[in-house]
């Protein structure tokens, strides 16, 4: 007896119809509303940059997301990834590695320079992420060194102060 065929999903960039979908399974992958309230603050501030919010979708249900932000480093304009959700009967399928792979494709594709993190040093240099010290980079607050990861997109990572889209509170 063989297993039957993984559900095959599809990734695209996020349409209006589904903002819903995303605050529901933010919501749901992080086991509160903080993060898909900061989706939606970035969105609406357009610090969430148009055309760089990327869904997974799995028979016509929205079951990962992904987003870029405007971050700079000094005055150059980069790329912050977060937050990067998954369903969480989802999770471990490949689908939010997918998301985040087309995702940063997308931004390279457009130009831009950089892209940075802060999230699970153990997750993120899959994508090619390494720790922002090695380029030079700083926060103005006390992070774990390994959970603030840089890398080239486009084009060189600049060395210099951090500064998130002001959605972050950070």
């Amino acid at each position: 007896m063989t297993n039957p065929p993984a559900p095959q999903f599809s990734v695209r960039a996020e349409a209006r119809g589904d903002i819903d979908a995303i605050h529901a399974l933010t919501a749901a992958a992080f086991g509160q509303v903080d993060e898909a309230e900061l989706v939606d603050a970035l969105r609406a501030s357009g610090n969430g940059l148009e055309g760089l919010s990327f869904v997974g979708v799995l028979d016509e249900e929205v079951i990962a997301h992904a987003m870029l932000s405007r971050c700079f480093v000094g005055d150059v304009p980069g790329v912050c990834l977060a937050p990067c959700s998954v369903r969480p009967e989802h999770q471990r399928t490949g689908v939010g590695t997918a998301v985040i792979e087309a995702l940063l494709a997308e931004a390279a594709r457009r130009g831009e320079a950089f892209a940075v993190v802060l999230g699970h040093a153990e997750y993120y240099p899959r994508f090619g992420f390494t720790p922002a010290s090695g380029f030079g980079i700083t926060l103005h607050v006390d992070v774990p060194g390994d959970a603030l990861m840089a890398m080239p997109l486009a084009g060189e990572v600049p060395a210099g102060a951090l500064a998130f889209a002001p959605e972050f509170g950070v």
